[in-house]
Formats: structure tokens, sequence, C-alpha cells
């Protein structure tokens, strides 16, 4: 298995509880952010979401697709939002979610292993290619979410940091 490391920053002149709302609706996902093809609720968790299941088909920039299964782990509401993710993909992903005046800075940290064969067996020659794919679909999503909340996107709509 290969393993990525991705911190991606957002900036939008927007509230937090604005930000909040969409990033815990990943039903809706599709409707705004071009990369996320699919998303089916398996279940539904507490009533804040935690232990809720949902299971993400993305396309990529790239001529393939990944699916996986996130369920989520920690919330606190209008700051975090933690799950787990197995399937094609496995590991973390993190939004954590800050206002500073008018702006709301969103930061998501995913840390995690491929297990296509395929994406193990090239990834030492096309882990460029993985990283630069990763970074245009998050780019596309801050795009995407700051046109479907009708606000600005000031800042880091691409990555901050990739490693392995």
């Amino acid at each position: 298995m290969s393993e990525y490391r991705f911190e991606t920053e957002w900036t939008f002149v927007a509230p937090v509880e604005q930000v909040w709302a969409a990033l815990t609706r990943p039903q809706d996902w599709p409707g705004w952010w071009p990369n996320v093809a699919k998303v089916e609720t398996l279940e539904p968790g507490d009533s804040r979401g935690i232990g809720g299941l949902q299971r993400y088909h993305w396309k990529t920039q790239l001529p393939y697709r990944l699916k996986f299964e996130m369920r989520t782990a920690r919330v606190v509401e209008h700051q975090l939002l933690e799950g787990q993710a197995k399937g094609e993909l496995e590991g973390l992903g993190r939004w954590t979610l800050r206002q500073d005046g008018v702006y709301c800075h969103v930061h998501y940290l995913w840390v995690v292993r491929t297990h296509k064969p395929w994406m193990n067996l090239l990834a030492p020659l096309l882990r460029p290619a993985f990283v630069w794919n990763h970074d245009r679909v998050m780019e596309q999503g801050g795009h995407g979410l700051a046109r479907h909340l009708g606000v600005a996107l000031v800042g880091g709509a691409g990555p901050l940091a990739a490693s392995s």
C-alpha cells in the first residue's frame, strides 16, 4: 500500500455556520463539487451524525474513479468533522473550520493508503500525478462550494502540503 498525506486550505467570506451546513450534507456534494459523482447514506448515525456511514463515488481529473466508505468518528459543531475511510482508499479525513471576522477558514487533512493494486504498483512513478490529481479535485471543490454558497473564495483553493 502507498500512503499519502494531503492538506488543503480554503478561505471563504462567509459565516462558519453556512460552510459547516454544506460540508455536513455530503449527499448534496454532487450538486456543487464536480468530482463527486454520487454519495449514498448507508447508516445515518446519531443526532450529530457520529457513526454515520456514507459511500462516496469520486471522478478524478485522471482517467480513473475511486469509491470508498467514510464513517463519521468525531463532530464538534462548526469546528471539526472527522471520519475514517475504508475501501479503495483507507485512512483519516478531517475538516477543521474557524471563523476569523468575516472569513471562514477551512482546513482539510486527508491521510490515506491506496488499495487499488495498479495504484500501488505504479505509485513510485505516478505519485506526482496522484498528488496533482488530488490538488485539482480539492481546488474544484473549493470553487464549487463558493459558487454553491454564493460567497467569495479568497484564498487557499489549492493544496497546503502534500507528502508521502
